[in-house]
């Protein structure tokens, strides 16, 4: 059960994330996803035990937005 609340939190989290990679970046949504998913934030995204899945869309873009601009991220608080 845990496991498919967790796979149906990426499929709601992912387009959201996706979104605002849209909304920022001079990306498409195809380019979008693919750099999203090429992520390290994606990366640790997809590991349950890292628990990012609890943090918000904006968060998860904004450390996907640092890592663009900076190689790397840094884990809010929050996680």
């Amino acid at each position: 059960m845990e496991k498919q609340k967790f796979e149906a939190m990426l499929i709601l989290l992912v387009p959201q994330v996706v979104h605002l990679i849209t909304e920022n970046y001079p990306f498409d949504e195809v380019t979008a996803s693919k750099e999203f998913y090429d992520s390290q934030v994606y990366s640790f995204l997809e590991q349950e035990d890292t628990k990012l899945w609890h943090l918000s869309a904006l968060t998860l873009f904004n450390m996907f937005d640092e890592e663009k601009k900076t190689g790397t991220f840094t884990f809010p608080e929050e996680a």
